[in-house]
């Protein structure tokens, strides 16, 4: 019995994509091998997260980087940092924001659940714009009019979701935000691969971005990275770290904490929760050497293959066709979608997926576009030979022969 048997949990077939409901990514050896030997010592925290702050930098063009537990931790350390920049005391008070600065500007298209992150840190969001675009209703986006009337006093940066569409702009949103002396904080938590997407972004003005690194980075799955800027890298890593110091000793690095630039040393700050073990910060950094080495159009050619077989499995299955999306449209990994006759088949696109859920084994297939009668098989969480067992499994519950 494997260990998921000996605690009585199911595991499950993964076409629904790399989604922290499932367990994230599954990681390749090689980090696994660096977060055991990563445990067998003590170190000192903040001289680990100092070199890997390096080593983000050196990979991605940042001027600094920080593991996080999460990209939705490094949302909210990120809003803490621009709330508070170096002020220790500002640091104490949050997520207390009365009477300072506490206002983040917002797309009103780029809201989304994850601005609780925000809103988490002591910030109030401020939206700009109208949704017409996305849902239909006309034909204008966020215009710079909009984003300057919002600007006053009490705004402190402006988010913006990294899409696949990038509207408006980045580098028009974060060109107006400098001619203020705002930072823009940038939401790229799904946004690999590919990696130049990152640097891309970063090129384009981000102060600060917020990735994933248990999703494409295959890293453990309670790991994020926070990168930009160093002066806002290094007020979050103050928020995040133990900081139950003695002052008369205290000596953390200087490549990643200006301690002559502090007025006083902060207690623990709102991101101590979010505190990063040995292990995770190891296993996410050589997660990020693999992935920048890692060929992906081979992977990407595998992926499409596994894909079409699924689709080989539906060709003759009565109320369901399928269609592979390529890279040149998806942007990242090509994806299948099963398109349901709901009326021939007498059910909705919901209830196919949850009897393939209910089956054994459980299949999970991605649910985004059920409302219009299509399953889309992802295939960056699908191993050699799921692709057989999706297709048998779809095939059953569908009704057609297997």
């Amino acid at each position: 019995m494997d260990i998921y048997e000996q605690l009585g949990v199911k595991k499950r077939i993964n076409g629904a994509g790399l989604l922290t409901r499932l367990g994230g990514s599954l990681m390749p050896p090689e980090v696994l091998g660096a977060m055991v030997e990563a445990a067998s010592a003590f170190v000192d925290m903040a001289e680990l997260q100092a070199r890997a702050s390096e080593i983000i930098a050196e990979t991605t063009g940042a001027e600094a980087g920080l593991v996080t537990t999460g990209a939705s931790a490094a949302l909210t350390l990120g809003t803490a940092a621009c709330l508070s920049g170096l002020d220790a005391a500002r640091m104490d008070r949050l997520p207390d924001t009365e009477g300072m600065p506490n206002v983040v500007v917002m797309a009103r298209p780029h809201r989304n659940a994850y601005d609780h992150a925000i809103r988490a840190a002591g910030a109030r969001i401020r939206e700009v714009g109208l949704n017409d675009r996305t849902v239909g209703a006309g034909v204008r986006g966020v215009e710079p009019w909009e984003w300057e009337a919002a600007l006053d006093d009490d705004v402190v940066a402006i988010a913006y979701t990294a899409t696949a569409a990038m509207d408006p702009p980045l580098r028009a949103v974060t060109e107006l935000a400098h001619r203020r002396g705002l930072p823009v904080l940038v939401d790229a938590a799904a946004g690999l691969p590919p990696f130049e997407r990152l640097t891309g972004l970063l090129a384009d003005g981000a102060d600060l971005v917020a990735v994933s690194g248990g999703k494409a980075l295959r890293g453990p799955q309670s790991t994020g990275i926070l990168c930009g800027r160093r002066d806002l890298i290094a007020a979050a890593a103050l928020q995040q770290l133990d900081m139950d110091v003695a002052p008369e000793t205290w000596n953390p690095p200087a490549s990643l904490i200006p301690r002559e630039r502090l007025g006083g040393i902060p207690h623990h700050g709102i991101g101590r929760g979010f505190k990063a073990g040995k292990e995770e910060i190891v296993g996410l950094l050589a997660a990020l050497r693999r992935f920048v080495t890692l060929d992906h159009r081979a992977e990407s050619i595998a992926a499409a293959r596994r894909l079409e077989v699924i689709a080989e499995g539906l060709a003759h299955v009565a109320h369901a066709r399928s269609r592979l999306r390529p890279v040149a449209e998806t942007g990242r990994y090509p994806l299948l979608d099963v398109l349901l006759d709901e009326h021939g088949l007498g059910r909705s696109a919901a209830a196919v997926s949850r009897a393939l859920e209910a089956g054994d084994p459980p299949v999970h297939l991605s649910e985004h576009r059920a409302v219009e009668g299509i399953l889309t098989v992802h295939p960056e969480g699908l191993r050699d030979g799921d692709e057989a067992i999706v297709a048998a499994r779809l095939r059953a519950v569908l009704g057609g022969r297997d």
